[in-house]
């Protein structure tokens, strides 16, 4: 079965971002730390906003990998710095290639442009992807498990590599009641990702809380399904880089070293 292809360089390093919001030095630290380890589950990838772009460039230590979440209304320049992903909002009256014509990002760097779950009337050309908001700091910023497993479906029937970003605390979806919302679970955004490669629904698992099932389909996916899943659900971004590993060493998915 292909249960470890699921969790491979699955999570970038958020750390920077809400609700963690770590200042640069405890951020670089805290990334350093987990590249030593080089646990097989993180990407080793640091996600720098473009309006820190600068003060990640005063600091001694660079991460080996970066990549770029463009909050400015411009993309600086990166070229000193090894970004291998852009990732911004698809301006409206856009594009995803347009958009990418316009940046003329460096060969090895791929773009991945920021859709809303429900209007997916969009051609994806080769070399980009697209990101989708899972959640957020208020209850509106979470999309229903209809939109997101529209989301899906459109990426897997149209071959798009995806990126996700944003309210994935945890493993299984679950209640939050301080935002009233239930929030998404990483597990269930991959697992829906293998229903909709086999040709199923992925809305029931994304609505799943029950642990159990969870697990037992996670241990059976076949290892091709896994492989492409695993294309198009690129990564997620996380602000903590401990807690995915907790709840998949929890669930009995990852091994205790791992």
């Amino acid at each position: 079965m292909g249960t470890m292809i699921l969790y491979t360089a699955l999570v970038d390093d958020a750390g920077l971002f809400p609700p963690t919001s770590l200042h640069m030095d405890e951020a670089l630290a805290r990334h350093r730390r987990d590249q030593e380890r080089g646990n097989p589950v993180l990407t080793h990838r640091f996600l720098c906003p473009a309006s820190r772009l600068d003060r990640l460039r005063g600091k001694d230590y660079k991460p080996r990998r970066i990549g770029l979440i463009v909050d400015t209304p411009e993309v600086p320049a990166f070229d000193d710095l090894p970004v291998d992903i852009v990732e911004m909002p698809l301006p409206g009256d856009t594009s995803v290639a347009a958009l990418a014509d316009r940046l003329g990002l460096p060969e090895g760097v791929r773009l991945f442009a920021e859709v809303t779950p429900g209007k997916l009337a969009i051609t994806v050309p080769d070399g980009t992807g697209l990101k989708v908001r899972c959640g957020g700091q208020v209850a509106d910023a979470f999309p229903a498990v209809e939109q997101l497993a529209m989301f899906i479906r459109f990426c897997v029937d149209h071959d798009v590599p995806f990126k996700a970003t944003a309210g994935l605390h945890h493993a299984v979806r679950h209640f939050d009641p301080s935002l009233g919302v239930d929030r998404h679970g990483f597990l269930n955004l991959t697992l829906a990702v293998c229903e909709a490669v086999e040709g199923r629904d992925p809305a029931p698992v994304l609505r799943a809380t029950d642990v159990g099932h969870l697990v037992r389909l996670a241990q059976d996916v076949p290892e091709e399904t896994a492989k492409r899943a695993r294309r198009l659900l690129v990564s997620y971004g996380s602000c903590s880089t401990s807690t995915p590993l907790e709840d998949l060493r929890a669930l009995g998915l990852i091994e205790e070293d791992a």
